[in-house]
């Protein structure tokens, strides 16, 4: 811990929300001696309160520095003052940033002391479900990908077509309609943002820079902006993606891979030719490097292709990123043989749930099985995982049938391979996980089906605005887990569907299932352990008990 160190405050900052809250820790100890000090840096859960109840009087540190929060920096003062509100406690903003550094544990050691001295100084609990009175600050602070303020950002060679493919996606995205849309290309910006600078490295930098923080702020706001500069350096082009994503937004990268050769072919203006022999200095591609990106999320090379065929790949992996839907419908694929491997170990659900669902069976010997179909997005994250997490617990003699879709799904799409990795290590073969296809959501599949649940309650509203007699079968994952302790417990299989769809919860925000897809392993851990927690309270009440077990009870 750092100790003997001081910090005398030149002037005291008078502006900026929440600006009561920034107090010096001589004040807080002053004013809060005797009590419990808690750091926060997310929206609190119903675990995390049920704590805060138990430690006495408490102090709720928000830790509101750069790269500290969860969420903004607003947002978790928001939060952790309705809270507060609920339990009688103090609230006090401290602006510790994360430097991403190995000594970022000490500091924070350090600070949380000088403000806290002797009291005692508790984290918070992991776990639980969000707060519903928070369900409005996380909906603003968390938007699903169709909702978030997204930058489109081509980059490539002089000639590579990414202004006219930015320039087509445009004209897409106005002719759909329904969200605001900014261009920024290059040659524009050059004359209007940037006008006076050069094309030296340093001024190109700055130009990129410049249009960053312009889209940062357009995302910040919810818009979409489509951005098309050369941008041939990856540090600046990482630096506007941690730009946009500090504005909370979301960056999608575009690589218009040209070839150099096919570029220089299609110099119309002979900047090529120019540069070729020395008129133009610093010329991308030429004279000066283009460092290509190792992360984009698309790459196109426009070579012999139309404008239409190179831009559907863009539009492509902008559906299955769950941003935007600009494709057509597809039609639906015929259903394939679902396989029925042998139960596996699994192992972070508890034994007692895996040997009643696989011991048990659904329905009377003769009868159909009951039919379970999952729906998410695009099929390839939330609702596979469900599906496979599904099979592999109860096997191939429960008298379950598991299946999912996409409401914008693919067709044939594997599970995308970060949530694969986290099926693998929770024990689900690798035989089911590479024998997935994903598939759009039909009429077909929702009718055939005697329960429906859904990774999101806007999911749900789909389902019922394609087929509305499904009513009565539809929930939310978390919505028919709850929903079943609402009902005898008796009830089992169809008696349990039927019952619960007349006595069903209501759906609420902290029902849904965050999606986790390309935001990294962490947040496939943390949404595969809320469904893991939702299938063990549901696999039990479906599953019916054998004539053996039904005899002994």
């Amino acid at each position: 811990m750092l100790r003997g160190l001081a910090v005398t405050p030149l002037t005291h900052a008078q502006f900026g929300p929440f600006r009561r809250l920034h107090l010096t820790p001589a004040a807080v100890r002053e004013q809060y001696a005797g009590r419990t000090f808690v750091p926060v840096t997310d929206l609190m859960t119903d675990v995390q309160v049920e704590q805060l109840r138990g430690l006495g009087p408490v102090v709720l540190v928000a830790l509101v520095g750069t790269g500290t929060p969860a969420v903004s920096p607003v947002g978790l003062l928001r939060a952790t003052l309705r809270v507060a509100e609920t339990i009688g406690a103090a609230v006090v903003a401290v602006p510790l940033a994360d430097h991403a550094s190995l000594a970022d544990p000490a500091l924070r050691i350090s600070v949380l002391a000088s403000y806290a001295d002797t009291d005692p100084v508790v984290e918070l609990a992991y776990g639980g479900h969000l707060l519903p009175e928070l369900a409005d600050i996380a909906a603003a602070e968390r938007p699903r990908p169709d909702q978030q303020g997204l930058v489109l950002f081509f980059t490539g060679l002089s000639g590579s077509g990414k202004s006219t493919l930015a320039q087509a996606l445009m004209d897409r995205l106005l002719e759909q309609g329904g969200r605001s849309l900014t261009s920024l290309d290059g040659d524009v910006v050059r004359r209007n943002l940037s006008a006076g600078l050069t094309f030296s490295r340093e001024d190109r930098e700055t130009n990129i820079r410049r249009i960053g923080w312009v889209a940062a702020e357009i995302a910040r706001h919810g818009g979409l902006a489509v951005c098309s500069p050369i941008a041939p350096f990856d540090e600046t082009r990482r630096q506007v993606r941690a730009m946009v994503e500090r504005a909370g937004g979301a960056f999608f990268l575009v690589h218009v891979a040209t070839p150099l050769e096919e570029c220089e072919r299609r110099d119309r203006k002979g900047l090529y030719a120019k540069a070729r022999r020395g008129e133009i200095p610093e010329f991308t591609g030429i004279s000066s490097p283009y460092e290509e990106p190792l992360d984009a999320d698309v790459r196109v090379d426009t070579t012999g292709r139309s404008i239409e065929d190179a831009l559907e790949d863009v539009v492509v992996a902008l559906r299955e990123a769950g941003y935007v839907d600009l494709t057509a419908p597809d039609a639906p694929p015929a259903p394939e043989p679902v396989p029925e491997p042998a139960p596996v170990p699994v192992p972070d659900i508890s034994e007692e749930v895996a040997e009643e669902v696989a011991g048990a069976r659904t329905s009377t010997a003769g009868s159909r099985p009951l039919r379970v179909l999952f729906v998410c997005t695009a099929n390839i994250c939330r609702s596979p995982y469900m599906e496979l997490r599904s099979r592999s617990l109860a096997g191939s003699g429960s008298g379950i049938e598991f299946a999912s879709a996409g409401t914008h799904g693919f067709d044939a799409h594997p599970v995308d391979r970060t949530m694969a990795a986290v099926l693998a290590e929770r024990g689900v073969s690798s035989d089911l996980i590479s024998g997935f296809a994903s598939r759009p959501l039909t009429d077909d599949l929702i009718d055939a089906a005697d329960l429906v649940l859904t990774a999101e309650a806007t999911h749900r509203q789909f389902v019922l605005e394609e087929v509305p007699g499904a009513f009565r079968k539809a929930f939310t994952l978390g919505q028919f887990a709850e929903s079943v302790a609402r009902v005898a417990p008796d009830l089992r299989g169809a008696e349990l569907v039927t019952a619960v769809g007349h006595r069903r919860a209501g759906t609420a925000d902290h029902h849904d299932i965050r999606d986790p897809y390309r935001r990294g392993k962490a947040a496939a851990e943390v949404s595969a352990d809320q469904i893991d927690a939702l299938l063990q309270a549901v696999l039990r009440r479906l599953a019916v008990p054998s004539t053996a077990e039904a005899g002994e009870r």
